[in-house]
């Protein structure tokens, strides 16, 4: 019994120690009240069950031997990436150390050992909305910092390579890129994407590829931009997981809300001014911008015919966000286009 309790008295310290890492992140991080109260009375439900351990916790801890433990001072071998790593780490650790207290009260107390079931059970469940949670933050911190978003394909760059189009505008700001690419087979369509992806990554900008689903999760795009006829939100969520980004063209105040009511992470409203890269589109005008930023809870980048003679408009309309393609991608000197436009946005919201 003394060493049952020692390894017992482990995992209750393992799984209130990962529980309460959890519920740190819940509470400070992703700022969810309820769901950190979730958390609290889970923690009270392993509490109580400790106090109903044959011995209870003082029994427990009068069996702990810290010092002959051999696995005490062993190193963690796992990095973690970010502070939402840690929380994944604690749930794995929380319902890992409620298992094998569930196999210990197996022989002692077969009522036990279901009450630990039964939180196991609670704690997948509860992992399985935090997830979802911790998912949509890690998206909406990803693009939080895109002030300029530059879309564009090889017939836009006056006969230079994209490659280099895109490397140089990204040394002047750019922290999005779209690869819109219409008549490309889908083999050379991936080459070049898998080209832009690792320029983007090696710049430290998003890569996202223009409607199709497929290429963006071939080359580990950061995400997918849909328009109105592509793929709903929800399919391509499902393709592409929880962790990538989902950008949707709105061209109207009610497409907006619908974009956020199926989750998009962030939405392209517009044409605002009448455009050449679609001369078809029929521009919306800088009342649509201004709807969209005071009605529409998600991120936008207003698009459609913005230059250094317009922007200030866009911009005094409320768009904290401004996609271009010309203005960018055709500008005889790349980097000093975008770093102009940077300057722009960043002057007029005060950002450093």
């Amino acid at each position: 019994m003394h060493e049952l309790r020692r390894i017992a008295d482990v995992n209750f310290n393992r799984a209130r120690e990962g529980l309460r890492m959890v519920e740190e992140v819940q509470r400070f991080v992703l700022g969810d009240a309820a769901r950190t109260a979730r958390l609290k009375k889970l923690r009270h439900r392993l509490s109580a069950l400790e106090e109903a351990f044959p011995g209870g916790r003082a029994g427990l801890v009068a069996a702990r031997d810290v010092s002959g433990d051999v696995g005490a001072l062993v190193p963690e071998a796992r990095p973690r990436g970010d502070i939402f790593d840690a929380a994944f780490a604690g749930w794995k650790r929380a319902q890992e150390a409620v298992r094998v207290l569930e196999e210990l009260s197996r022989g002692v107390d077969p009522i036990l050992a279901h009450r630990f079931k039964e939180l196991r059970f609670a704690l997948y469940a509860a992992e399985q909305e935090y997830v979802r949670h911790a998912a949509h933050q890690r998206r909406a911190d990803t693009f939080a910092a895109v002030r300029l978003y530059l879309v564009a394909g090889q017939r836009d760059t006056g006969g230079r390579p994209l490659a280099e189009v895109v490397r140089a505008a990204v040394r002047g700001g750019v922290g999005a890129f779209q690869l819109r690419e219409k008549e490309l087979g889908t083999r050379d369509l991936v080459t070049l994407a898998a080209e832009l992806r690792e320029v983007t990554r090696e710049g430290g900008a998003l890569f996202l590829v223009n409607d199709r689903t497929d290429v963006a999760a071939a080359v580990d795009a950061d995400g997918v931009h849909l328009g109105q006829d592509d793929l709903p939100v929800e399919a391509a969520r499902r393709l592409l997981g929880p962790q990538k980004l989902i950008g949707v063209s709105t061209h109207s105040v009610e497409q907006a809300r619908e974009a956020w009511k199926r989750g998009a992470d962030y939405i392209g409203v517009g044409p605002v001014f009448p455009t050449a890269t679609k001369p078809e589109a029929e521009a919306r005008g800088l009342s649509l911008v201004s709807q969209v930023a005071g009605e529409v809870p998600l991120p936008f980048v207003a698009i459609g015919g913005i230059d250094p003679s317009t922007i200030g408009d866009v911009l005094r309309a409320g768009a904290r966000r401004v996609a271009v393609v010309r203005a960018v991608a055709g500008a005889s000197d790349v980097t000093r286009a975008a770093a102009a436009l940077c300057a722009a946005i960043n002057e007029f919201w005060g950002d450093k």
